[in-house]
């Protein structure tokens, strides 16, 4: 089949490289030059696993190849995803500008009837809204449809390549028929695909990451409560998780979520809501918690070791979660920026997203990023774990007591043994433990 991407993020890049490992005939379009011709090169502008390999596989068997003229994508395909940012404007609704221009630019050059996909996480109507600007920029007869994506990062390839499930909503049942051999080669063992029509598929996504972030911020909360109460949040996980009702996913505590989807997708739930009068408190209580959240670590940094004034900190885990270099709204930042603001001095290290991180924080005085996870303890009066790195797991403990200027660890994720550091002399503090 061919098949356009337009959009070369995080879902545009791996549903490109996923339909083409299928057999597809795919053309991938941005109208960032520069991100193309890096792709050309060879270069994947994200670190996501596995995607390097599935890109040079079907770029060098000819499936795949990249564009910077959404021109060349129209005139190409016969299904089109949409594929581009929807990123959270100031009063927390999802801006589309960059999808209706997308999809202004392909109606100009379509050859003929064509299935338009919305794989961009967007609103509730705005299959519908696209349809419009379509129709009036081209003759030919246009279906558009919702396929939102569910993608993990860090496991995105997996989860697309292997779905559990994929939602198509469409009321045209040869849009219907045409995305069902699109998928069906991935769904070989079972049929996982779920039909509705394109107002529920967007609410779906929405609904579904909601659901999961109120899942981390209730667990979250429960945490502090453990904290006051002298229980162990691990303990009353693990009680609440054997419970098949309630299982154990998106059920561990931290110092909240971050990236391009909970944070984003919340706050255009809760302004679609609100248009319609309606409050979604849950939802609105979740991403309160989950905000105050991202500095339990900083108030337990405060208790530990008193004014932070010329004092360092070692801060393992910049990303908002492992196996990714994405730090949008990364937990890191907001601890970051609070120590620095209280005059601290930081010692970073992440086994990716250092750049990206430092982009976003800006010219700050006092950050140093370190690429040897040990030597960002150096001198260090308090360690902080943020991100969960396998590798910071189980590190040389022995070696980082004599390396840091303090023994005080702040265990963001609840990773280590608490009996064990504090025999070896650490101080130690978790989450709700």
């Amino acid at each position: 089949m061919k098949v356009s991407v337009i959009g070369t993020g995080y879902v545009g890049l791996v549903a490109a490289a996923g339909f083409a490992e299928h057999g597809n005939d795919v053309v991938c379009a941005d109208i960032d030059e520069s991100k193309i011709a890096r792709l050309r090169a060879g270069e994947i502008p994200i670190f996501e696993p596995g995607l390097d390999v599935l890109v040079a596989r079907n770029v060098e068997a000819g499936r795949l190849r990249f564009t910077s003229e959404n021109a060349e994508a129209a005139r190409h395909a016969e299904v089109i995803f949409m594929a581009v940012g929807t990123p959270s404007a100031p009063d927390g609704s999802a801006n589309l500008s960059y999808l209706f221009e997308a999809a202004r630019d392909i109606a100009r050059h379509l050859p003929g009837p064509v299935v338009v996909v919305n794989k961009s996480t967007v609103p509730v109507g705005t299959a519908e809204r696209v349809g419009r600007i379509i129709s009036e920029l081209t003759p030919h007869r246009v279906v558009v449809a919702s396929n939102p994506e569910f993608l993990k990062e860090g496991t995105a390839v997996d989860d697309f390549l292997y779905p559990d499930r994929v939602v198509i909503g469409t009321d045209d049942e040869d849009a219907r028929e045409l995305l069902s051999r699109l998928y069906r080669p991935f769904l070989r063992q079972s049929d996982r695909i779920v039909y509705m029509d394109p107002r529920s598929a967007e609410v779906t996504k929405y609904a579904c990451n909601a659901y999961l972030a109120t899942r981390v911020s209730f667990i979250n909360d429960i945490a502090n409560l453990c904290d006051l109460v002298g229980a162990d949040v691990e303990k009353v996980r693990n009680g609440m998780g054997t419970d098949p009702r309630i299982g154990n996913k998106f059920l561990y505590p931290g110092v909240g979520y971050g990236g391009s989807c909970f944070p984003k997708d919340t706050r255009a739930l809760l302004d679609t809501a609100r248009a319609h009068g309606l409050s979604l408190s849950l939802v609105a209580a979740a991403e309160r918690i989950n905000e105050a959240q991202k500095l339990l670590l900083v108030r337990k940094a405060r208790q530990l070791c008193g004014d932070f004034a010329g004092k360092t900190f070692a801060l393992w885990g910049l990303a908002f979660k492992p196996n990714t270099d994405d730090v949008r709204e990364a937990p890191a930042l907001r601890i970051a920026r609070s120590l620095l603001t209280d005059g601290a001095k930081l010692r970073l290290h992440d086994p990716e997203a250092g750049p990206n991180f430092l982009s976003d924080l800006g010219d700050s005085n006092g950050v140093t990023l370190v690429e040897d996870m040990y030597e960002a303890a150096r001198g260090a009066h308090a360690l902080l774990l943020v991100t969960e790195w396998r590798q910071f797991r189980s590190p040389d403990f022995a070696r980082l007591k004599q390396l840091m200027a303090e023994p005080v660890l702040l265990d963001g994720r609840n990773q280590w043994d608490r009996a064990q550091l504090e025999e070896m002399g650490f101080r130690y503090a978790g989450v709700g433990r």
